[in-house]
């Protein structure tokens, strides 16, 4: 399959503190790569890079254009959708004005009503609470929000850091069982941050493994499953 993103040379900067160091990777359109590795790998900052939240060096493309240095909305606007570790819903609005300001790239009316529900075939719990605070719902539900806002956006690839950060494991399941929906039907790309490795595993096809913000270790999910490194450090067996 073609490549949706390809990820060259990427260096990446807090201030004068190098994160990232030559960070290079291909995922495939409709493909799902994880990123694996230690707190501090480098493994978010990879993902803020590709939408430009971070100084860096390199180069992104995606579908076959030079999106390196655009601005982070402009990002967006090519239909990449970022979820944030931490959810970032807006908690103060209701379920239903969480969905619509994601679409706000999106001018046909009936279109992004079309959109919702559509996001609520994936997530119907959330059309239960369409009228309530998203401050009120379980950390659950705010990661099922969290995930359907990007999904608003009719993306072509997601990012997503942490889906399963603090969530109780039914939640997690039902999390990844819906990503794993969403990929086969829509042939969304994933980019999957996730310290729980197993399931990552599980879902993706490639997987990079990060140390000190650069890649070590490449290979298919089969592969790094059977890889011994891996299995002690991040399997427990």
């Amino acid at each position: 399959m073609p490549a949706l993103l390809e990820v060259t040379a990427l260096k990446a900067y807090y201030g004068q503190t190098q994160a990232l160091y030559d960070v290079g990777f291909d995922l495939a359109e409709g493909g799902i790569t994880t990123l694996l590795g230690a707190n501090g790998a480098g493994k978010t900052t990879t993902l803020r890079a590709i939408c430009n939240m971070v100084r860096t060096e390199g180069a992104v493309r995606f579908a076959g254009k030079d999106v390196t240095g655009k601005p982070t909305e402009e990002i967006v606007r090519q239909r990449i959708a970022h979820v944030p570790e931490g959810r970032g819903t807006f908690t103060t609005l209701t379920v239903d004005e969480n969905l619509r300001i994601a679409a706000y790239t999106r001018k046909d009316k009936g279109e992004i009503a079309a959109e919702r529900d559509r996001v609520f075939s994936y997530f119907p719990r959330l059309k239960e609470r369409v009228q309530q605070q998203a401050g009120t719902l379980s950390g659950g539900e705010q990661q099922l929000l969290a995930i359907a806002r990007a999904l608003m956006l009719k993306p072509r690839l997601m990012l997503l850091d942490e889906p399963s950060f603090g969530l109780a494991p039914m939640i997690v399941s039902m999390i990844f069982d819906i990503l794993r929906t969403i990929n086969r039907n829509e042939g969304v790309g994933i980019l999957l941050v996730e310290q729980n490795a197993a399931l990552a595993l599980e879902l993706a096809d490639q997987v990079f493994l990060l140390e000190t913000g650069r890649i070590v270790i490449a290979g298919n999910a089969a592969a790094m499953r059977d890889n011994d490194a891996v299995r002690r450090s991040y399997l427990g067996y």
